[in-house]
């Protein structure tokens, strides 16, 4: 499924007529302005898999976040919004097969590694609770109360419960129970399985970060069969080679001048991988 067929970022001549527009001097940095028109980054033809693959700094990221904004799906974290981006995004284009859905998202590594924290912090709260109810159990259990007043009723429903309990019996029924905390890898994966869901566009920033190579692939397969049955459509930024090699995946190399359609292949980092291998093969 194809929602965004097509979007446009400024040139190098619609960048520099918006710079003598504003003639402003006091800024060290005017980003997302002169990352992408760097390498003649004017234009993408999107499929149901599209990827963004270059090094550090090429601006795979910064190509996602103008998209999200301009598409006005839905982000959980903040991100690098400069004085300028807005200008920016105002002045980049896009093209329409069909209305976005509304659960469409830009899910990035900050999203991940929140949702991680939280079942953390949650976990962390509920062990501590657990140990003011043991402490709450036996002060109940043997305390000398008398009901004086109906505002006592609930007080006196405490004791009688601490009463006729155990104390783990007690404690599990005034408690919920912990969440289970997976490893890092175990949740990143949850994460993006429960975030994607049918018909949307879901826009993914280095998701294989967190990922073993495992987990890579069935986060591969997971796309490749949410891309193809769920009618979602993705637009990637990785380096992971198992990622790139995502089946139909149209792959534009950030890191040529000017941008360039490669096959997963040709890519350098997934050269690396293999002439790594390939000098080791006897190893194996």
């Amino acid at each position: 499924m194809v929602y965004l067929s097509v979007f446009t970022f400024p040139n190098d001549d619609m960048e520099f007529d918006f710079f003598m527009k504003i003639k402003r001097t006091c800024y060290d940095s005017f980003y997302p302005f002169r990352i992408l028109s760097r390498h003649e980054f004017e234009r993408i033809d999107f499929e149901p898999i599209t990827i963004l693959y270059g090094r550090n700094g090429s601006g795979k990221s910064t190509a996602l976040n103008v998209i999200a904004e301009k598409t006005g799906v839905h982000r959980d974290s903040i991100y690098n919004k400069s004085n300028f981006f807005c200008d920016y995004v105002d002045m980049c284009g896009m093209q329409l097969e069909t209305d976005i859905p509304k659960n469409s998202r830009i899910i990035t590594s900050d999203d991940v590694f929140d949702y991680m924290l939280n079942i953390r912090y949650l976990n962390e709260g509920i062990d501590n609770k657990r140990e003011e109810l043991f402490d709450e159990y036996l002060e109940l259990k043997y305390s000398h109360f008398q009901l004086k007043s109906i505002a006592d009723y609930e007080q006196l429903k405490k004791v009688n419960a601490a009463r006729h309990k155990t104390q783990s019996r007690y404690v599990r029924s005034e408690l919920v129970d912990n969440v289970r905390e997976y490893s890092n890898g175990e949740s990143a994966f949850m994460y993006f399985t429960e975030k994607i869901q049918e018909n949307g566009l879901y826009l993914l920033d280095e998701p294989e970060n967190s990922l073993s190579p495992k987990l890579q692939i069935e986060l591969m397969k997971f796309i490749e069969d949410s891309a193809r049955f769920f009618d979602c459509q993705f637009i990637i930024s990785t380096h992971s080679p198992f990622l790139l090699a995502l089946n139909g995946a149209k792959i534009y190399d950030l890191d040529e001048n000017p941008v360039d359609v490669k096959k997963w292949t040709e890519l350098e980092n997934v050269r690396l991988f293999y002439d790594f291998f390939k000098k080791n093969e006897k190893k194996f």
